[in-house]
Formats: C-alpha cells, sequence, structure tokens
C-alpha cells in the first residue's frame, strides 16, 4: 500500500541531520510541560486499539477454551480419538503448550522487535495464531496438537509484546491509559467467550477440535486489520533519528501515519506534532541504538526495574493459585454451581470485566498509582483472610467467598489492567522493543514458576500458609509501587522518559 511506511522506507540509507531535530534546551518541551494539544475523534481511535486488542482476546479465549477442551479430550465417548485416554503429563502439556510458546515468543521478540515493527510483529502474531488454531483443531494424535499449542502461544508471545506497543504508541495521550487498559478487558473478555463456547461444545462429540478452530476468523480479522492499519509513527520517527534512512522521507510517512490514526480531527497539525516527537527524542538521546551493556544502567535500567517488578509481583502474589481454588471455595459455600467449574470460570470471568471495565473508566482521571496501591491493598487484606480460612475458619465458609471475590475484583483494578499499561509506557522509544520482550518473558515466566510450585508447596506446608506467604509478597509489592512506581497519568510518552527515568 502506498502508505504503508515499512513498505515505502528507503533503499539507500542517509545520516539523520540532528540541527534539524535537536533543541537547545531539554526542559522546555519535556519538564516543563509544553507540549501541543493532541488533536483526534473517538471513532478514528476506535480500529487502531481494536485490531491489535484482538491479539489479547484471543489470549483469554485460549485459556477459557482450553479448560473446557481438556474435559473434552479425556471423554471415551465425546473425544472423538483413540489416543483419549492421556496422562497428567500430557494433559499438563496440552494446557501449557501454549505458555511454552509465549516463553519463546518472548524471547524471539527481543531480537526482531525492532527490526520488524510493532505492526508487522502483530501481522506476525495473527498467522501463528491461525496456524496454531489450525494445527491444533485438526491434529491426528496428541504429538502434533502440542505442536500446534506451542505455535500459538508463539502467537500469544509476540502479540502480548507488541499491541501494547502499538496503542501505547499510536494512542492520543488524553486516553492513552483507558485503551491500554482497555486491552485487559478484551483479555477477560476473551476468556469469557472461551468458557462460554467451550461450555456449549463440550457435550459434543470431537467438541474440543470446534473450540480451537473457533477462534480462527478472529486471528484472520487481526490479520487483515493490521495490514490495513498504518505503522507506528514514533517507530518510524526512531528509525530516522537513528540513521537508518532519510529524514523527510521518513518525516513524511510518519505524516501521513499521524493523519490516518488521528483522522481529520487533526487539521493541519500532524507535522507540527510529528516534528515535536523529533525534537523530544533528540532530546532524551534516542539517537543510538541500546546496547545489551546499556539496558543495565541509567534510565534503562530504572524502566527494566520498574516495569520487570510490576509483572513479576503481579504473578508471585498468587493469581494463578487462588484462581485454582475457586470451584472448591464456592462448593465449600454450598453453591449449587460449586460442582460445575466452568460456570464457577464464568461467573468470575464476569467479575473480572466488570472490574476491569472500572479500571478503565478511571485510570485517566484517577492516575496509575492511586489503583495500584489501593487494590494491593485490598489483595493483601483477601490473601491473610483466604491464609486464616485454610487454618483456622473451617466453618466460615462465606469468609472465603468474600476474600476470594475481594482478591479478582481488587486484581483487576490494580495488576491486572495497570501492569500491561505501565510496562507500555516507562520504557524509552528505543529500548521499548527489548525492554517489553523482557517483560513478558518475566510474567510468563513467573506465571509458569508460580503454577507449577504452588502444589509441592500446598503439599508441603498446606494452602493457609501458602496464601500467607503471597500476602507477604504482596504487602513486599506494595513498597515497591509506593516508592519505585511513577505516576505517568497526563504524560506523553516522551514526557515519561525525561520525568519519571
Amino acid at each position: 500500500m502506498a502508505s504503508d511506511p515499512e513498505q515505502s522506507a528507503p533503499a539507500s540509507f542517509g545520516k539523520v541531520d540532528k540541527s534539524s531535530t535537536e533543541i537547545g534546551d531539554v526542559d522546555e518541551p519535556l519538564l516543563n510541560g509544553i507540549h501541543g494539544s493532541e488533536n483526534y475523534s473517538v471513532l478514528s481511535s476506535i480500529l487502531p486499539f481494536l485490531f491489535p486488542a484482538l491479539g489479547g482476546l484471543l489470549y483469554g479465549y485460549d485459556i477459557g477454551a482450553t479448560s473446557c477442551a481438556t474435559i473434552s479430550i479425556e471423554s471415551a465417548t465425546l473425544s472423538g480419538v483413540s489416543w483419549y485416554n492421556l496422562s497428567s503429563v500430557e494433559i499438563g502439556l496440552i494446557t501449557s503448550g501454549s505458555l511454552y510458546g509465549a516463553l519463546i515468543g518472548s524471547v524471539l521478540a527481543f531480537k526482531i522487535a525492532d527490526f520488524l515493527g510493532r505492526r508487522r510483529e502483530l501481522i506476525s502474531a495473527a498467522v501463528l495464531y491461525l496456524v496454531g488454531a489450525v494445527v491444533t483443531g485438526v491434529a491426528p494424535n496428541f504429538a502434533v496438537m502440542v505442536i500446534g499449542r506451542f505455535i500459538y502461544g508463539i502467537g500469544i508471545g509476540l502479540a502480548m509484546h507488541a499491541a501494547p506497543m502499538y496503542i501505547a504508541e499510536t494512542s492520543p495521550t488524553q486516553i492513552r491509559g483507558r485503551l491500554i487498559s482497555l486491552k485487559e478487558f478484551f483479555i477477560v473478555l476473551g476468556m469469557v467467550g472461551g468458557y462460554g463456547i467451550g461450555s456449549l461444545l463440550v457435550d459434543i462429540v470431537a467438541g474440543w477440535r470446534y473450540m480451537y478452530v473457533a477462534s480462527t476468523p478472529l486471528a484472520l480479522i487481526m490479520g487483515i486489520g493490521m495490514w490495513w492499519l498504518p505503522a507506528s509513527p514514533r517507530w518510524i520517527l526512531l528509525c530516522a533519528i537513528q540513521g537508518k534512512g532519510n529524514m523527510e522521507e521518513f518525516k513524511e510517512s510518519a505524516v501521513r501515519c499521524l493523519c490516518r490514526l488521528r483522522g481529520t480531527a487533526i487539521g493541519d497539525t500532524a507535522l507540527a506534532q510529528v516534528d515535536e516527537i523529533l525534537a523530544e527524542l533528540s532530546s532524551v538521546g534516542e539517537e543510538k541504538d541500546v546496547t545489551i551493556g546499556e539496558m543495565f544502567r541509567g534510565k534503562c535500567l530504572k524502566a527494566l526495574v520498574i516495569g520487570g517488578g510490576l509483572v513479576l509481583f503481579q504473578q508471585i502474589t498468587g493469581q494463578p493459585s487462588v484462581l485454582y481454588y475457586a470451584a472448591s471455595i464456592f462448593q465449600s459455600a454450598g453453591f449449587s454451581a460449586a460442582s460445575d467449574a466452568t460456570r464457577v470460570s464464568i461467573l468470575l470471568g464476569l467479575l473480572k470485566l466488570i472490574m476491569t471495565g472500572i479500571a478503565v473508566l478511571v485510570v485517566d482521571k484517577l492516575g496509575r498509582r492511586p489503583l495500584l496501591l489501593g487494590g494491593v491493598s485490598g489483595m493483601v487484606i483477601s490473601l491473610f483472610l483466604l491464609g486464616s480460612y485454610y487454618l483456622f475458619l473451617d466453618n466460615a465458609a462465606a469468609v472465603a467467598v468474600i476474600a476470594l471475590l475481594l482478591y479478582v475484583g481488587c486484581y483487576q483494578l490494580s495488576f491486572g489492567p495497570i501492569g500491561w499499561l505501565m510496562i507500555s509506557e516507562v520504557f524509552p522509544l528505543r529500548l521499548r522493543g527489548r525492554g517489553l520482550s523482557i517483560a513478558v518473558l518475566v510474567n510468563f515466566g513467573a506465571n509458569a514458576l508460580v503454577t507449577f510450585a504452588f502444589s509441592p508447596l500446598e503439599a508441603l506446608v498446606g494452602a493457609g500458609i501458602v496464601f500467607y506467604g503471597f500476602g507477604v509478597i504482596a504487602v513486599a509489592s506494595l513498597v515497591f509501587i509506593f516508592f519505585i512506581v511513577p505516576e505517568t497519568k497526563g504524560l506523553t510518552l516522551e514526557e515519561i522518559e525525561a520525568r519519571c527515568l
């Protein structure tokens, strides 16, 4: 397409004329907060958010659908295959195959993200989603099914890496927090959709095949949509100031992309906004590619500490383990639906949707830190209540139910959406591709660690002590948030780099 800057980038590379983009005083555009207002229309912001967010929805759908697919595939009468008698290890490979793939996808993103750009990485993720779903759905044997799960997981790793970057770099500052948080809403929406579709197909012969193939239309829409969308203007300008092309041609591409992203509301201010971004990028030293050594020094190290710390605490405060106990907690409380794990999952999924929706509505008004501090404080209370239930309050099932709902609600107000939002904001542009890949790797790695370590720890010390341990970690995360995590509400990405790092 003529408007695709990734295809129109010049073949002959020239050096960037720094004098045309540098500013005399770093403080002027950034530290004093003087930057032009961003004109945009809400309608023009929908598609640049929607197509990348489908990557999150497909991730969530996989979580929900797989919980039902494992029930279907183990049934002698409903699996539709002769290899239904799977061991616990084989079921574990089906369940966690996409997680292993996501870990590999995160490692791949470290190498290819800045070369491909955000748009092409998301197109690649959509292709992997499509191929993985089809291979899994038509698998003639267990080995092929695991390969399909692994391919799908690589797509998850790339999508969860590139989607927050693309949304952050293309969204208007005024609604950036709301849109990135809304991506978490799409993940939860996908989970609820996966549970719902799975519950409808679980009693059909070979229903697990339909559960996985059902995601292919969304993968196609995502791929076609990302092909149609323009590249990130900030990524184009980063390439420009790093001397990877002709400055004027890259500026023209960035202006075209910005006009497509903002619609007619941008008027004739696109060029001025591009010049402003270029000046700010130059002022914070984005001219050179980041080296491995630089990633662990100065502002790059601080960004890694903030982003990596948030996604680490997001997982090691027990989110996978608390949900593991959901069905048994509801059953002990006497709810009739407690015996049906799918219904319990749908119920919790709806609560997640509601609380994430609240976070989306208030994040750009209240800010990131208040939601993190308030939500994690609620998680601390709920974890100590859960620990007390399993140690001292056996007959007070209502306490466990309240603690479970409080934990889920507070998590979705805080770590759930805000963790992904912050890692998409805090990394300097030239570090953003590699930094975010490290953060996503930490996220999936910590998730795997908590998931695999929980059962042995429970057998060793008991569920109550484990939940108390999660509570202590949650207290530590509060200290980390209070002293380390900055407020980024209302700041451009370049201002965040100048002020907060």
